[in-house]
């Protein structure tokens, strides 16, 4: 079955403005809660959120096999475990019940009050249950430059790197959407001329420029998934900020990888745009050299040209664009990572989430995070106020967006924005 909405000549009947992230030729998915205070399951078309819960009982749906309750949900993770095929049935349908030549819906007023909501009506959540969550040390630019700080410039990548997609373990309670605000963390830390660990909050919190596709069921215990077939267990992706406590980091990570200075918080954008609609968006990955082994190896476009800025916004101030990236500088494919995943039998369930690690580009000004845009508070970057910044500070905005054009089209994400606020005061006698 075709994806039908990927037709960039197709047009809709619903008003979208100019440079949208969502023409109806993307279709993302999430999950509002209403002006009625009722939580539903939906999709967005121009700066409309669509109620499907709504669109499947007034029989939109018909001739696709779905559930009552489908989209009567806070979660998309039953939706998502129906599979890829119902995914793109379901979008085809969105596609055709808003398309400018389609009359059912958009000459019926009544229904139109029933599904139709203007963004500023609905209030959005997080879109899965998210069950497990899998961060990656993808990009190799980033890898390189970490290496080039903490070890030796000439041995920046250690010897697994180019053999294998590296990862850990993630904390996914502490995973939020776009516009919830986080803490300033609290940890031990070693600072230099120490002589032993002290605890407070963190000085050094930074950000990191991600992305993170969301599984669906995708195995048994035990056994593997292919790499040619991985992608058909991917249902989209979202902009990640996987939030980081450099100095908490430094001092805990040896030797089994980074605790609480990556655990107290990771920042999502609402919106799980498909595979299908950024499919018209493919493009070839980086060279692997040497070549992965056969388990790994893939012929094809499979990366996806992405294009991903960060702005940091100071309490009360203008925002700045601090960095420009792209999805397509990753040099582990999404495949190999969920291939690799799985070589050893680990089972991937619906909602599961996997983040890119952090993507930086091949220049200063396309980095994917402060500690190297400052490199380590020895370049300190400024800011449209005439402020300088080497880490995060109390009350800063840091917003992600990220977009995909081609002919005319753009397709979006929106944004991952959220706050950084002070650490919470904490009993002296009992913490210090």
């Amino acid at each position: 079955m075709p994806a039908k909405t990927n037709n960039p000549n197709k047009k809709t009947w619903l008003s979208v403005p100019l440079n949208s992230d969502f023409p109806i030729q993307n279709i993302p998915f999430g999950v509002f809660l209403t002006r009625d205070d009722i939580i539903t399951i939906g999709t967005r078309i121009g700066d409309y959120a669509i109620d499907l819960g709504a669109l499947h009982q007034l029989g939109y749906f018909e001739g696709i096999p779905l559930t009552d309750d489908i989209f009567l949900q806070d979660t998309l993770n039953d939706f998502i475990s129906d599979g890829k095929k119902t995914w793109r049935s379901v979008r085809n349908r969105i596609g055709e019940i808003f398309d400018l030549g389609n009359e059912t819906l958009q000459h019926n007023e009544d229904h139109q009050k029933i599904v139709l909501f203007s963004m500023d009506e609905v209030e959005m959540k997080l879109p899965v249950q998210i069950g497990d969550y899998t961060d990656f040390y993808s990009s190799k630019e980033h890898a390189t430059n970490v290496g080039s700080m903490f070890r030796d410039p000439e041995n920046a990548l250690l010897p697994n790197w180019l053999h294998l997609p590296v990862a850990y373990h993630g904390r996914s309670s502490t995973i939020v959407t776009s516009g919830t605000p986080v803490r300033r963390p609290l940890g031990q830390t070693y600072p230099k001329g120490a002589d032993s660990p002290v605890f407070g909050p963190s000085k050094l919190v930074d950000f990191e420029l991600e992305m993170a596709f969301i599984t669906t069921d995708a195995n048994v215990l035990g056994e593997p998934i292919p790499i040619e077939e991985a992608e058909d267990y991917i249902f989209g992706l979202v902009l990640f900020n996987d939030w980081s406590a450099r100095d908490i980091q430094k001092w805990e990570y040896v030797p089994l990888g980074p605790f609480l200075a990556k655990n107290f918080a990771s920042s999502i954008s609402p919106w799980i745009v498909t595979l299908d609609a950024l499919e018209p968006f493919r493009v070839q990955s980086p060279k692997q050299v040497p070549e992965p082994l056969p388990y790994l190896r893939q012929q094809g476009k499979h990366s996806f040209d992405i294009t991903l800025e960060v702005d940091l916004t100071p309490d009360k101030g203008v925002p700045t664009t601090i960095t420009r990236s792209n999805f397509k500088y990753m040099y582990w494919t999404m495949a190999q990572q969920m291939a690799h995943h799985t070589v050893n039998g680990c089972k991937v369930n619906s909602g599961d989430m996997m983040g890119s690690g952090t993507i930086s580009g091949p220049g200063p000004d396309s980095y994917g995070s402060l500690l190297e845009l400052a490199w380590q508070g020895t370049k300190p970057i400024k800011l449209k106020d005439g402020s300088e910044r080497k880490f995060i500070e109390d009350n800063d905005m840091v917003t992600l967006r990220g977009y995909c054009e081609k002919e005319n089209i753009r397709i979006g994400f929106g944004e991952a924005s959220t706050r950084l606020l002070p650490a919470l005061e904490q009993k002296e006698k009992y913490y210090y």
